[in-house]
């Protein structure tokens, strides 16, 4: 059973940083590409970044976000910096596992999620 937990969200102020986190579990973690996806209020849900091997992002968190995974331990971890307020957004942990980030590229949606973190950009 395929089980995503996101840890680390917060409020934070414009141009601060927010590190989130998710512990896997229930499959075999190294095999398969991560993501990270978030949905703001009134909006639909978007892919913020994925993994393999190597990190994609989505264009307007280039720069700005960094995706990293630990197998060892089963986490992904998405460091945010120079937080914006349209980064406002409850984020969530997603896998389809698979070995690819194809539905990240192409706009679609994950088939496993976790429980989502809220992160709130305000002064």
């Amino acid at each position: 059973q395929v089980q995503l937990v996101e840890s680390g969200g917060g409020l934070v102020q414009p141009g601060g940083s927010l590190r989130l986190s998710c512990a896997a579990s229930g499959f075999p973690f190294d095999r398969y590409a991560m993501a990270w996806f978030r949905q703001a209020p009134g909006k639909e849900r978007e892919g913020v970044a994925c993994i393999t091997a190597t990190p994609y992002y989505r264009d307007s968190v280039k720069g700005r976000f960094m995706m990293s995974r630990d197998n060892a331990n089963k986490t992904v971890s998405l460091l945010m910096n120079s937080l914006k307020p349209e980064d406002t957004a409850t984020y969530y942990c997603a896998t389809d596992l698979v070995w690819s980030c194809a539905a990240f590229h192409l706009l679609r949606g994950m088939d496993h999620y976790g429980q989502g973190a809220l992160v709130a950009v305000s002064s």
